[in-house]
């Protein structure tokens, strides 16, 4: 059975975020609130638990993982930030953006794309996440709260609170819950592994980028993360 948390989701308990931070250090994984959907996650650092995240998502291992960082100068220890991706990010987070970026040594093997060697890589703007990032130390693995049906099909379930935890709850550690229902639009994906930034998924934030950045976007032709 999942420990269940009630947190403020403008200022969380600073007893509970240790609670849940201690947990994560040993291996837990939780289910959790960002500024875009529930996600299922764990500490960036915690092998067993990135594995088990794979299990529940059922992804292999040569699928790329998501995970937060607490701002853009932690971003720089996990990713090789180029001179035009530092002014679109500064200008942009915290916010609901996904970067695709070149991945350091201090990124994990298990989750990184092994053929490109990048990271995904968010900065969210919600309370909670940017309390337990701070508590933790760590970064946390964001991979959306979506499984797959009887016919392999990606779900949504972030629209019913009651049937994201009932789902879920058997297959994770930690639930957070919050006084307010679960969102349902994913983040906005960039990506700035190559010279031209490109846009790979358009969700969240996406209107407010339109008249400023030159994007190639490639929204229509490539998978993007789960």
């Amino acid at each position: 059975m999942a420990k269940f948390y009630s947190l403020h989701p403008s200022t969380p308990q600073k007893r509970d975020l240790e609670a849940i931070a201690k947990q994560l250090r040993s291996g837990a994984v939780m289910l959790y609130p960002t500024d875009t959907v529930y996600a299922i996650g764990c500490d960036l650092t915690a092998k067993n638990a990135v594995q088990k995240v794979r299990q529940i998502k059922q992804l292999a291992n040569d699928k790329p993982l998501t995970f937060l960082c607490s701002s853009l100068s932690n971003i720089s220890e996990y990713a090789l930030v180029s001179d035009e991706a530092y002014r679109i990010m500064k200008r942009v987070i915290p916010g609901p953006y996904t970067f695709l970026l070149p991945a350091t040594k201090q990124v994990p093997k298990l989750v990184m794309s092994p053929k490109r060697r990048t990271s995904g890589i968010r900065v969210p703007d919600q309370p909670i996440c940017q309390g337990l990032l701070a508590t933790l130390g760590n970064p946390i693995i964001s991979t959306s709260a979506h499984l797959p049906d009887e016919d392999g099909e990606m779900v949504t379930l972030g629209l019913e609170k009651a049937r994201l935890f009932d789902t879920l709850e058997p297959l994770v550690d930690i639930v957070i819950d919050t006084e307010k229902e679960p969102g349902f639009k994913v983040s906005t994906i960039l990506d700035f592994t190559d010279k031209q930034p490109a846009l790979i998924r358009k969700g969240l934030g996406w209107e407010e980028l339109e008249d400023w950045i030159d994007l190639v976007d490639l929204s229509e032709d490539i998978e993007a993360f789960a």
